[in-house]
């Protein structure tokens, strides 16, 4: 378990256009570039669930870009709440 105050774990869901339109895997792209740790994945009502882990500022840089998401997809909100720590490797999509 990291008990290192400098890194934490947040779930985002995001709705909107989000599914179809490259969403994960930019999620990704943009994820591996920051260091940040988790998942994406689509949920059966059409959002998007982010499990993300890292460092503070890159998880509110993560935050920032989630809210506008890929170029076709139109993001209508995010939600987040804090997760207990988890060490995931690297950035997966399901």
């Amino acid at each position: 378990m990291n008990h290192n105050p400098d890194y934490s774990c947040i779930v985002f869901t995001v709705s909107g256009t989000v599914q179809g339109v490259f969403f994960r895997v930019s999620a990704r792209n943009f994820a591996r570039q920051h260091g940040i740790t988790g998942y994406a994945k689509n949920l059966s009502n059409g959002n998007v669930e982010v499990v993300a882990c890292g460092k503070p500022e890159a998880l509110d840089r993560f935050g920032h870009w989630l809210h506008a998401g890929p170029e076709n997809a139109t993001v209508e909100e995010v939600t987040s709440k804090p997760l207990p720590v988890r060490n995931y490797f690297d950035f997966q999509v399901f």
